[in-house]
């Protein structure tokens, strides 16, 4: 395999989770007689610019296809997160009527519905039907197509250049990121800026979160490997902020190199940290097989010693990184007989490869489970929270990440 950046080969191993299908692949009940395409799920380290990522067997057009059911406005901290958003992004660019901002990835319409709240222009790219029309009906302009270089020109052909670009939670998506990077620089204005977030290829390491890894993740980002890519596709890194979102992400801002951009002593400061921690070495990436077994085992354990006790035991949160850690560890409707989730697209369905159905709340305060296995840790105070009330009948939260935890 060749490195997606810089074309050098790529050898050095980060994790083998043998195999699972497509995480999103979600099944609707006629599907449950029929075979799933499952793909090998090893996760490759180019040590020549350490960019992480998946080994290609899957194309883009497969994973997210028609029937996508990730919406992101099914969880409300991430709502706030995309309204904090706009109000900095505005008072810090000075946005207004005369601006144009684009996000691309913009999936459902959870942050631009802010944007044109504030009566600034704005448009999305999402590629996948069925959230760019949940987009449209909260009275968002979106195109339906893959982002690169190709589209971005014929946007600043249309005169729709960009003063703001976002990209929440995309880079790590797509398949050919030079391509990708590349048209942030054409769709900007001279001075326009770019922000990205994904989750910091730091926190995925030494938070042992393996279950992030999957398919529909091409790659896994560093400051070190992404500055790298920006500069070898016409962008500067000027500033980066640290989040709590997604168990740890990156907030990277950019603009076009020939803009002369000022570079924001942050920058400097985390790349010297990851250089410290050891991201651009070998040794760096040999511990996480380790210790995603580690939890495989513990979460096995802890289903298994609820079987033999007697609890009932459900889980909540139908989310691709779920269904990577239930497929990996082996876990079947035997042992956790249900998911609950809030989003209709996803209810009623079975999750790919483990085949547990994916329910509604109703089910959970019908069935009353003694432990609720929280498969989005990461939501884990807000979901906690939202089901605050089955502590009425005793029952108790988990999660599997980084560690086994039972928590009321």
């Amino acid at each position: 395999m060749k490195c997606r950046h810089c074309a050098a080969p790529v050898t050095l191993p980060m994790a083998d989770l043998g195999t699972a299908p497509p995480s999103n692949a979600y099944l609707r009940e006629p599907a449950l007689h029929a075979p799933e395409r499952w793909y090998p799920l090893r996760v490759l380290v180019c040590e020549n610019c350490w960019l992480v990522q998946t080994e290609d067997f899957a194309a883009a057009d497969a994973l997210f296809d028609a029937e996508y059911a990730y919406f992101s406005s099914f969880s409300s901290s991430w709502l706030a997160h995309a309204q904090a958003y706009v109000q900095e992004m505005a008072q810090r660019l000075s946005l207004g009527a005369h601006s144009h901002v684009v996000e691309v990835a913009a999936n459902d319409g959870y942050l631009l519905q802010y944007v044109a709240g504030r009566g600034i222009p704005c448009l999305g790219v999402e590629p996948t039907a069925s959230t760019a029309a949940a987009a449209r009906a909260r009275g968002i302009e979106v195109v339906e197509r893959f982002f690169g270089v190709a589209l971005a020109r014929e946007l600043v052909a249309q005169g729709r250049a960009a003063d703001l670009t976002v990209a929440n939670n995309v880079l790590a998506h797509v398949p050919d990121i030079n391509d990708f990077v590349a048209g942030f620089a054409v769709l900007l204005k001279p001075q326009g800026v770019a922000t990205f977030e994904f989750p910091h290829l730091l926190q995925l390491v030494q938070q042992c979160q393996f279950d992030t890894l999957y398919h529909e993740h091409f790659s896994y980002l560093s400051l070190t490997a992404v500055q790298r890519i920006f500069a070898a596709n016409g962008l500067a890194v000027t500033d980066v902020q640290e989040l709590s979102t997604h168990g740890g992400s990156l907030r990277v801002f950019a603009q076009r190199s020939d803009a002369a951009p000022t570079v924001h002593g942050r920058v400097g400061e985390l790349l010297a940290r990851e250089a410290a921690a050891g991201v651009p070495t070998a040794a760096f990436y040999a511990g996480l097989q380790g210790e995603a077994l580690r939890i495989k085992r513990e979460l096995l354990a802890f289903l298994l010693d609820c079987h033999a006790r007697g609890l009932k035991v459900g889980a909540y949160g139908a989310a691709a990184k779920g269904n990577t850690l239930l497929n990996f560890a082996g876990v079947r409707a035997d042992l956790l007989p249900y998911v609950v989730d809030r989003n209709p697209a996803k209810q009623s369905q079975f999750l790919p490869g483990s085949r547990i159905p994916v329910v509604d709340e109703a089910h959970l305060r019908a069935h009353r489970p003694d432990r609720i296995l929280i498969l989005p840790w990461n939501l884990r105070e807000e979901v906690r929270a939202q089901l605050d009330y089955a502590r009425a009948w005793g029952g108790q939260f988990a999660v599997a990440v980084p560690r086994m935890e039972v928590f009321s």
